[in-house]
C-alpha cells in the first residue's frame, strides 16, 4: 500500500443525507492516514449498472493499490456477499451485484485476478441494522485493508460472483456498427458503446468527414468538439474516454430530445 493509502467512495447516497460523510468518519476513524476520494455520489438510486459504468471510467486514473469502495446496494441486509476484488493495480470492495461488471469483463484476465467473499465480521463494525452496510461492513473493511491487512484474512476466493449482462456493438455489414446509449451523464450527453476502436475498425479515416451516426432513424451531426456545432443541434463527438456520445451544445441531449439509455444508435462509414 502506498504510505498514504488511497480510498474512493461511488455511491448513489447523494449529498442530502449524512451517509457519505459518516462513511468517510469510518475510514479515519480506523486509518487516520488514508486519503479519501470521491469518484461520484448521484448514481441513480439503485442502478447497479450505472455504477458499474462510472467505476470502469474512472478507477485506472489512479495510483496502483487504490482501494475503490463502491456502495449502490438495493439488496442491503440481505444474503447478497460483501466482495473483495483484487486485480493486478487495484482493489475493489462492494455489494455481489453487479456493480463491478465493466470491472470484472476488462480484468479477469490479470494474472493475479481473485474475488473473495467477505466474512471477517470482526473487522465489521457492530451491524444495528440491515439498512446501511457502507458505514457498517464496507468503510471498515476498507480501512483495515488499507492498513495492510491481507486479502487472504478477510474471506474465501468464489468464483460464482455476479456479471451482469453487459450491452454489446455488432458490426452490421462493411461499413456499419451498432450499439446502444448505455449512461447520461450531468450534462445530459448520452454515451454509447460504440467505442473509437469500433469505428477504426470499420475506417481509421473515419474523421474525415467519413462517418454519420443514426439515431432515431435521423442523421446526426459528427464533430470534433462541442462548440463547432449550434446550440439547438443534435450531435456526435468521440468523447475523452474514446467512446460515441451524443450531445447538445450549451443543452441537455437526453432532455431535448428524450433520449433514454438502451435507445439504438449507428456508426456508418460512407
Amino acid at each position: 500500500m502506498l504510505e498514504r493509502p488511497i480510498i474512493t467512495l461511488t455511491t448513489d447516497f447523494g449529498l442530502k443525507d449524512p451517509f457519505v460523510g459518516i462513511m468517510k468518519g469510518i475510514i479515519l476513524g480506523i486509518n487516520p492516514k488514508a486519503e479519501i476520494i470521491d469518484i461520484a455520489h448521484n448514481i441513480t438510486p439503485h442502478n447497479t449498472l450505472e455504477a458499474s459504468h462510472v467505476i470502469s471510467k474512472a478507477y485506472k486514473y489512479f495510483p496502483p493499490t487504490t482501494i475503490h469502495v463502491v456502495v449502490v446496494d438495493p439488496e442491503v441486509g440481505s444474503p447478497r456477499r460483501p466482495l473483495l476484488i483484487v486485480t493486478e493495480n487495484h482493489y475493489f470492495i462492494g455489494p455481489d451485484n453487479g456493480v463491478f461488471s465493466h470491472i470484472i469483463e476488462e480484468e479477469r484476465e490479470s494474472p493475479i485476478f481473485k474475488v473473495f467473499h467477505i466474512t471477517a465480521s470482526h473487522y465489521f463494525l457492530p451491524v444495528d441494522g440491515p439498512t446501511f452496510h457502507g458505514r457498517d461492513i464496507f468503510a471498515p473493511v476498507a480501512a483495515w485493508f488499507s492498513k495492510g491487512i491481507e486479502s487472504s484474512k478477510l474471506g474465501e476466493t468464489i468464483n460464482d460472483y455476479v456479471v451482469l449482462p453487459l450491452p454489446k456493438t455488432k458490426a452490421v455489414g462493411e461499413n456499419v456498427f451498432e450499439g446502444e446509449v448505455v449512461h447520461i451523464d450531468g450534462f445530459g450527453n448520452a454515451i454509447t458503446n460504440i467505442t473509437r476502436n469500433d469505428i477504426e475498425k470499420l475506417s481509421p479515416d473515419y474523421h474525415e468527414g467519413k462517418l454519420k451516426v443514426i439515431y432515431n432513424d435521423q442523421q446526426i451531426n459528427f464533430t470534433h468538439y462541442y462548440s463547432e456545432t449550434g446550440e439547438s443541434h443534435l450531435s456526435a463527438i468521440i468523447n475523452s474516454f474514446g467512446f460515441l456520445e451524443l450531445f447538445c451544445f450549451k443543452g441537455s441531449a437526453s432532455n431535448k430530445y428524450g433520449i433514454k439509455i438502451g435507445d439504438k444508435v449507428s456508426a456508418v462509414i460512407i
